[in-house]
């Protein structure tokens, strides 16, 4: 199976927000070429937000690019059989934590944004890291740091509360 058809049978099976949902298959359906970066027309990314082991705090990184406190995550890459595979390799690239454990049920939400590139069809996983985890700045990143539930909204934009809510409902 290819990543595109993994990642149609991942967005049919997605519950929730149907609007994005189908924007997002719409494009798939529309652009062989939809889950690459150069697809001008956007494409679709893989993140994933990494919770601590107590569930107690997110580990967010301060994109080197963009100056903003984010999740994990980033463009898709031909090795990557899955969309959970990209977003648990983008996890672990950007964290430097091996052994992060997607939470299971698959994507906890979509997003939608643009970015200098292109629009980026965000979708946005879970990851939990293992107990004894030490985090390791990668080149894409200005600094990795741990940020307990209730301070994420001080330091990121609604689209990281958003997925934090979404992925303290699905823990």
């Amino acid at each position: 199976m290819s990543l595109h058809d993994d990642a149609v049978l991942v967005l049919k099976d997605y519950e929730g927000q149907d609007e994005l949902r189908q924007v997002y298959l719409d494009h798939l359906a529309a652009h062989p070429d939809g889950l690459w970066k150069a697809c001008r027309d956007g494409h679709i990314t893989a993140s994933a937000l990494v919770v601590d082991p107590t569930r107690e705090r997110v580990l967010l990184t301060l994109h080197g690019k963009l100056r903003m406190w984010l999740q994990m995550g980033g463009h898709c890459e031909p090795g990557d059989a899955t969309l959970a595979a990209a977003a648990l390799r983008e996890g672990t690239e950007e964290s430097g934590i091996p052994d992060l454990a997607l939470v299971p049920g698959g994507p906890v939400r979509l997003d939608r944004h643009h970015t200098p590139c292109a629009w980026h069809l965000d979708v946005q996983y879970a990851a939990v890291a293992p107990t004894g985890a030490v985090e390791a700045i990668s080149d894409e990143s200005l600094d990795l740091r741990w940020f307990g539930y209730d301070e994420v909204a001080d330091v990121a934009d609604g689209s990281v509360v958003r997925l934090l809510e979404a992925t303290r409902a699905r823990l």
